[in-house]
């Protein structure tokens, strides 16, 4: 074979030219769709699952032209982990509940929206942090301010930029935006501060509360309230003791879960429902009786997966008075810990304390700023499942993959100094 017969090196070893450029390229494309994810949201506020899938669908074709099949050994290894093998497991068992649910077809529906988003977020957590470009975190905050100050604006003009754009004009309509926003202001402002930029960390953390607060939403400030004290304990007490208290926290919100309206009904004063009136505190209460009550029908194995949209017509729920039963239709318990009992009993609720301990004990290791905002956001996402929306919503699962890659993304680019400790 002549010289001018041979192949080009690029035709017959894997194309590293075509790689080496089309990879940046993916992964810069994926860092603007990560950046999008709060504006989005304020705009459409059920857009974070889309958003969040074509980011980690860039991710993963950049990883795959970057490094060929190993990308797939690179996701496939946290789920040989104890925290992985315990999400799987977890998982699994939502599967199993198929064999004891009375309306198989719900199962279906539900798993439709969460698992893709759900797979969409670990897939984002896992292959982004490292390759985001430099310019991923000024442009990230500068949406995330801008998405805040829209929602602060917005709401300061009493809607008329809804109405402008033929959009719904309701003041809830900024609930699921802002607790998204609530999830991402952490993390973007630990890197921030990481990168030396503590004005504006401190600056963005400012806009973000100021948008929560002039909001009707009562999960976003118990968040941002349990958000903050949470990142106090992480920055201010010895790392066992934060963690002791952290563990403490998930324990008393899986293990009052079920018993939580009966404790509420006892204990809450008149006066107290009266100054939360615009939160429907009565009817919460007694959609947790019921749900609890329920739970007590089917401690051990629960209802199935997902059948939260018909709990009214479970067999858990005939036994019930039938004012109980009227509360169970209104589709979910405003209380994720709560609704994971339901549906998949104590064995549900075991593994998926068993998976949020395990990641408690893998934040253990970050260093303290990290640690803190990590206990932060935890202490954010336990408060607003506790109180608002469906376990298996594919926005809020996006907006915490979103959360835990920005934050991951964080811990990628520390100072080498600290690298070098976290090794030690």
């Amino acid at each position: 074979m002549t010289q001018k017969q041979m192949p080009r090196a690029s035709s017959w070893i894997g194309y590293p030219e075509r790689c080496s450029s089309a990879a940046p390229r993916l992964f810069a494309a994926g860092a603007v769709a990560l950046a999008l994810v709060a504006p989005l949201m304020a705009l459409a506020n059920r857009s974070s699952p889309l958003v969040v899938g074509i980011a980690a669908l860039l991710f993963l074709v950049g990883a795959v032209a970057e490094r060929g099949g190993r990308a797939a050994a690179e996701l496939i290894a946290p789920l040989r982990s104890p925290l992985g093998l315990a999400a799987l497991a977890f998982l699994g068992w939502c599967l199993v509940s198929l064999a004891w649910t009375p309306f198989p077809t719900l199962l279906g529906r539900v798993l439709s929206e969460f698992l893709p988003t759900l797979a969409a977020a670990a897939i984002l957590a896992r292959l982004a942090p490292a390759r985001l470009p430099p310019w991923a975190l000024p442009l990230g905050a500068g949406l995330l301010a801008a998405a805040c100050l829209f929602i602060a604006g917005s709401l300061a003009l009493g809607l008329a930029p809804q109405a402008w754009l033929g959009q719904r004009v309701a003041l809830f309509m900024f609930n699921r935006p802002l607790l998204t926003l609530l999830l991402l202001a952490g993390p973007i402002a630990a890197f921030l501060a990481l990168r030396s930029h503590r004005l504006a960390a401190g600056i963005l953390l400012g806009v973000v509360a100021l948008a929560i607060l002039r909001s009707i939403s009562g999960a976003a400030m118990l968040g941002l309230l349990a958000g903050a004290v949470m990142f106090g304990v992480g920055r201010l007490f010895p790392k066992p003791v934060a963690l002791a208290l952290a563990a403490l926290t998930l324990g008393f919100a899986f293990a009052l879960a079920p018993v939580e309206g009966d404790i509420l009904h006892r204990l809450m004063p008149e006066a107290a429902h009266e100054r939360l009136t615009q939160s429907s505190s009565r009817a919460r209460v007694a959609i947790a009786q019921s749900f609890g009550a329920a739970v007590a029908q089917a401690p051990w194995i629960g209802s199935g997966y997902g059948m939260g949209l018909r709990f009214a017509e479970v067999p858990a729920a005939q036994a019930l008075e039938p004012e109980m039963r009227a509360m169970l239709a209104v589709g979910h318990p405003h209380n994720s810990f709560l609704q994971i009992w339901a549906e998949l009993g104590f064995v549900g609720a075991a593994l998926a304390a068993l998976v949020a301990f395990l990641a408690l004990r893998a934040a253990a290791g970050l260093p303290r700023l990290l640690f803190a905002t990590a206990l932060g956001l935890l202490g954010a996402a336990v408060a607003v499942m506790f109180v608002e929306h469906g376990a298996w919503q594919g926005w809020w699962t996006a907006g915490l993959g979103a959360a835990i890659t920005w934050l991951r993304a964080a811990a990628c680019a520390r100072p080498a100094h600290e690298s070098e400790n976290a090794r030690a």
